[in-house]
């Protein structure tokens, strides 16, 4: 009895000690989130995402792969405030090779616990472009001093140098990954993911309220976060050249809808298309002059079509297309802009079709519907009997009564001038060669 109840002990002690040694030798996790796109409410939506995953499984850390040229500053300060408030450590990584961080992605690396490049890689170019046109010197002046302040107010509190990184702002200037580690704007340069965990592993870092963590990062497990297919399509939609292309292809379709009602696939389509195009240029900042132009654009058009002018109208109306489309998204950097052969191709395209397909509306809408005896009138008839003066008619195949303007035999070619009611008056066709004097 005795043997049984230390060997049931022994068995508990054993299981025990299985579980604690389990749980120490548990292998830690580091969520890994790719961001290799412009800054704007998406990839903003995207790095949120990745951060309350972080904060909610588990991970010792998250790892932000980034290399983007920059973006829309309300979507980095989002990014910035979610990295500034994460309970866990946040390692920023501008990786491969290649790869920047340019502008707004500038502000995002300065604000990582951990800030990392690759060899051959760049930051900084991070001065102020305002997105609306250049404000006054006043104005200006307080933008880009709100900037340098908003920079100053986490790079200090990360121990990396605050007149590096202002200078990043306020003349442009860019570091590659060695000037960046020798101005203490980075803290670490690895050539990959491994050998940047490996190197962070047992690293004291000191968050924003001045707590300290240690790093615990020997052989984790690297979980890539993937992008949903609702971000997907909206970082798609996201590129004005695809939503332009989305915008007038929509509205031709629903014009063609207009025009054949009853077909349903092509007005349904077209308004679909047209609902994501604007859903896809309402992330992104719009001029509304350029969106008057767009305006002024399709009148000019209808009025070409309608009216006519000699071509004048629609060459109007296409410049301010081009115009419009040009100038439609204020884009702080080229990668955001319109493409101006798109811009182009697009507007000649829209503004012949429009002109072409309304011009031919027109025309047809001026045309009569002629229907019973207005439809006869200028046809060929043939007497069914003598005429004199009336008598009936076949015409298209139908028996009319009619009466003609001189006695007529059986047989004889007939041509409908008018009618009055349902009685046809009818005048002889004249015989080829008849009149003509005989020798």
């Amino acid at each position: 009895m005795l043997n049984r109840v230390r060997g049931f002990g022994f068995g508990i002690l054993l299981l025990a000690a299985c579980c604690v040694g389990g749980t120490a030798d548990q292998q830690p996790t580091v969520d890994k989130l790719v961001l290799k796109s412009t800054i704007q409410p998406v990839s903003a939506g995207m790095v949120n995402r990745a951060l309350q995953k972080a904060n909610t499984d588990g991970a010792q850390a998250l790892l932000i792969e980034m290399d983007t040229p920059g973006g829309l500053v309300e979507s980095m300060r989002s990014i910035v405030g979610g990295i500034l408030r994460s309970r866990v450590p946040v390692i920023v990584y501008v990786a491969p090779s290649g790869a920047r961080a340019g502008s707004a992605g500038f502000f995002i690396l300065e604000s990582a616990d951990i800030a990392a490049m690759a060899p051959g890689t760049e930051a900084g170019a991070a001065h102020v472009v305002f997105e609306l046109g250049k404000p006054d010197a006043t104005e200006a002046t307080k933008i880009e001093n709100d900037a340098e302040a908003f920079l100053r107010s986490y790079v200090t509190r990360r121990g990396r140098s605050a007149d590096a990184a202002e200078a990043a702002v306020k003349s442009s200037h860019s570091y590659t990954a060695e000037e960046a580690l020798k101005e203490h704007l980075i803290d670490v340069i690895a050539n990959s993911d491994d050998e940047l965990l490996k190197e962070l592993d047992g690293r004291i870092v000191t968050r924003m309220n001045a707590s300290t963590v240690t790093l615990h990062l020997a052989g984790a497990r690297i979980v890539v976060i993937q992008s949903t297919l609702r971000e997907e399509l909206l970082g798609w939609l996201v590129d004005p050249n695809i939503a332009l292309l989305f915008l007038v292809g929509g509205a031709l379709l629903i014009y063609l809808e207009f025009n054949t009602p009853g077909t349903i696939v092509p007005g349904a389509l077209g308004t679909l298309m047209v609902l994501l195009a604007i859903f896809g240029l309402n992330l992104l900042p719009i001029r509304f002059t350029a969106v008057l132009l767009l305006i002024a654009a399709v009148v000019l058009l209808l009025l070409e079509a309608k009216f006519g002018g000699h071509g004048a109208l629609a060459i109007a109306g296409i410049a301010c297309l081009t115009f419009g489309t040009l100038t439609l998204v204020a884009a702080p950097i080229p990668q955001m802009d319109v493409n101006p052969w798109v811009a182009i191709a697009l507007s000649t395209g829209f503004g012949g079709i429009t002109v072409f397909l309304v011009r031919l509306a027109v025309r047809a809408r001026k045309r009569k519907v002629l229907l019973g005896a207005d439809a006869l009138v200028g046809k060929q008839a043939t007497a069914m009997e003598s005429l004199n003066p009336e008598g009936h008619v076949l015409v298209e195949g139908e028996i009319w009564l009619a009466v003609a303007t001189e006695p007529v035999a059986q047989g004889a070619a007939l041509e409908v001038t008018s009618h009055e009611q349902r009685l046809l008056h009818v005048t002889p066709v004249p015989v080829a060669g008849e009149g003509k004097a005989a020798l």
